[in-house]
């Protein structure tokens, strides 16, 4: 077999496989005097685009841990995690060598209680709280944008009313 003919084959079983498993952590808060929902979007090391704290799987770690993890490497946060999925979004990741690969991640809400000064990934990232529809706006993937959308909606009824103004 040559050389191509081996590339060629390589490239065909690596296609066909099935996608990586990533872990990501959803990460909001209610801003305390407007009750508002933020959620935290961060800028990837690599290519600056929008994404949230995500990371391979951990031995010994549960998903809902892994996400737990990453949001404190990543963004230093600290917090509530959910252990059932929120949902899943799909995205192809570039390699050091170039190629890409499909990968699916399974997304954990993450109530932030806490906002650390200092984190392994701090200065390496732009971090924003932002709206849910302002977040969707930024990140790439598509099935994030609608995850972003949703989790916006599930949310409402918990934020909590604004005080009215009494008339004079």
């Amino acid at each position: 077999m040559g050389f191509m003919d081996r590339v060629s084959s390589n490239l065909r079983l690596m296609l066909r496989r099935p996608p990586r498993q990533q872990y990501a952590a959803l990460c909001y808060r209610f801003k305390k005097k407007q009750g508002l929902l933020e959620v935290l979007v961060a800028t990837s090391r690599d290519t600056g685009r929008w994404v949230i704290p995500k990371g391979w799987p951990m031995t010994g770690k549960k998903a809902h841990q892994v996400a737990e993890r990453e949001a404190f490497e990543e963004v230093g946060v600290k917090g509530q995690v959910e252990k059932e999925p929120l949902g899943f979004y799909h995205y192809r990741k570039m390699l050091d060598n170039g190629l890409k690969i499909p990968v699916r991640v399974q997304v954990h809400a993450l109530e932030v209680t806490d906002c650390l000064k200092s984190f392994p990934e701090k200065g390496s990232r732009t971090l924003e709280w932002v709206s849910c529809e302002e977040a969707a706006l930024r990140v790439n993937e598509p099935e994030l944008k609608i995850l972003f959308l949703q989790f916006a909606e599930k949310m409402q009824p918990h934020i909590p009313p604004q005080p009215t103004k009494a008339a004079s």
